[in-house]
């Protein structure tokens, strides 16, 4: 079925709108009016919302799951077209978060394999002294020996690479004077070591790191990239192994339906597609949530999944706290554009390159052969150079022929504009100087009858899909333990 979001384009038909995803639901409900009240209403159906009804429903409670877009996934989404997976939004997928890996499918297997992605050819592109970028090829040996190095100096704050400083990565202020590169943008730290950078050591930095954070070097947190750096292990092949070598063999959305029909099959399920939220009314009666089209329900609970830039459009009573409010209001940073092109040249297949900084998409990646046998490669952009790609297609074709001037005809584009999109306003979480030690512990707090829950605000792997099930199945324990009667001892793990 087709989605609303994502947008198309063909050479022979141009841009459309809307592409196929396994994660459209149909019917858009199975309710008839409220068919309440509910034991807990679930706000969102992203991986931490699909986490928590699962977990609700297993354990027997009658669960509502709101959801503002036709389909399931929230931020993370893929489109199957012509038989090939694209992802159209997702956090990458590396073997060290746990949960992933630990769904089944329905033939017993674990969802993987992951498909490991082959980077061998790499091709660098700078304009340090002219608008006309020059090309340095090299080996993809030589493409790790030149970022590792880079990388390094950037995390070397304390001899160890972080170590001493973020013992603990699921607990950054466990030293308390982490707070000083909390406080630090990547501009402040790359000021720092610019004197111990190479020319393309530091275009290669920027750029990687501008695209782990889809923010402006001025912008983003480099206490937050650390936090990256020591859950992947505090190594450079620990990094790429976390943000870039795999993916799910059959597409995000195909990954999303393993909790979808886990949590309907159980009978105890109602949902609600195509139905954004405008308020949150709590008392003590219960908790009462009100969709744009006037509808209400109620229920005992409510676990809200709403992402950290959509939270001030929601009317909460009584009103959120000061500490969410205002992180709300100045949001994360992360405006990345996400472009995947199928080219016609095979060999790139095993290729990767970096325009920077003056191309408006920054980096590539070979990600796949489609089954017309051309390459797929994933092209990203970030706000340091912020492109709108359905606006402007020429533009848009233009920034994918610049990765790699004269090797490739694109045949097709598949896209989606996360910075406009009305229910994400901005890709993944990543934050702003000094944001986490101000705000992590207030947006992990909950309100009254409401449980605040999402991936923005994970101790673990924030921003990534183990934080959105880290954090689902914190927010489903809490509710589970508060309304299930005679529950006795309380579950520590």
């Amino acid at each position: 079925m087709t989605s609303r979001d994502g947008y198309h384009w063909t050479p022979e038909v141009g841009l459309t709108h809307g592409v196929p995803s396994l994660g459209v639901i149909s019917p858009p409900t199975n309710i008839k009016n409220t068919d309440g009240p509910w034991d807990v209403i679930v706000i969102g159906g992203g991986y931490c919302g699909l986490t928590a009804t699962r977990d609700l429903t297993v354990a027997g409670f009658k669960t509502l799951l709101l959801e503002a877009r036709d389909r399931i996934g929230g931020r993370s989404w893929s489109s199957n077209i012509d038989g090939y997976p694209y992802e159209v939004y997702s956090p990458p997928i590396p073997t060290y978060q746990p949960n992933p890996n630990l769904i089944p499918t329905p033939d017993g297997r674990h969802l993987g394999p992951l498909t490991p992605s082959a980077l061998n050819h790499f091709q660098l592109r700078t304009s340090p002294n002219t608008s006309t970028p020059t090309s340095t090829y090299m080996t993809h040996e030589a493409e790790d020996e030149l970022l590792r190095t880079a990388l390094h100096k950037l995390t070397n704050v304390d001899g160890a690479n972080g170590r001493i400083i973020l013992p603990f990565p699921h607990d950054m202020f466990h030293v308390p004077e982490f707070q000083k590169y909390d406080n630090m943008s990547y501009a402040d730290r790359i000021n720092q070591i610019q004197d111990d950078l190479t020319p393309n050591e530091r275009a290669s930095l920027e750029a990687f790191i501008l695209l782990c954070s889809g923010g402006k070097l001025e912008n983003s947190s480099f206490g937050e990239f650390l936090h990256w750096w020591g859950i992947s292990g505090y190594t450079y092949q620990g990094c790429m192994d976390c943000l870039i070598s795999y993916k799910f063999r059959d597409g995000q959305s195909n990954f999303a339906r393993q909790f979808w029909n886990e949590a309907i099959s159980t009978g105890r399920l109602g949902y609600v597609f195509d139905c954004p939220v405008a308020r949150v009314s709590d008392s003590d009666d219960g908790v009462r949530v009100t969709a744009r089209d006037g509808r209400v329900y109620a229920a005992k609970r409510v676990i809200c999944t709403i992402p950290l830039n959509v939270l001030s459009g929601v009317q909460f009573s009584p009103p959120l706290s000061e500490t969410r409010a205002l992180a709300a209001r100045n949001g994360h940073v992360n405006m990345c554009t996400k472009v995947h092109a199928e080219v016609d040249n095979k060999a790139m297949r095993s290729w990767t390159g970096i325009t920077y900084p003056l191309n408006k998409l920054c980096y590539a990646i070979g990600d796949g052969t489609t089954p017309a046998g051309n390459t797929h490669l994933v092209c990203f952009g970030t706000d340091a150079n912020p492109i709108q790609p359905e606006e402007d297609v020429r533009e848009t074709l233009r920034a994918v022929g610049e990765l790699a001037p004269g090797e490739f005809g694109v045949k097709r584009l598949v896209f989606h504009n996360w910075v406009k999109d009305e229910f994400a306003k901005g890709a993944w979480f990543f934050s702003r100087p000094g944001m986490l030690g101000d705000c992590l512990e207030g947006l992990r707090e909950r309100s009254g009858g409401v449980v605040f829950a999402n991936s923005d605000w994970a101790l673990g792997w924030r921003s990534f899909i183990d934080g959105a099930i880290e954090e689902g199945t914190r927010a489903a324990r809490v509710v589970v333990e508060e309304l299930r009667p005679g529950r006795g001892v309380r579950a520590c793990l």
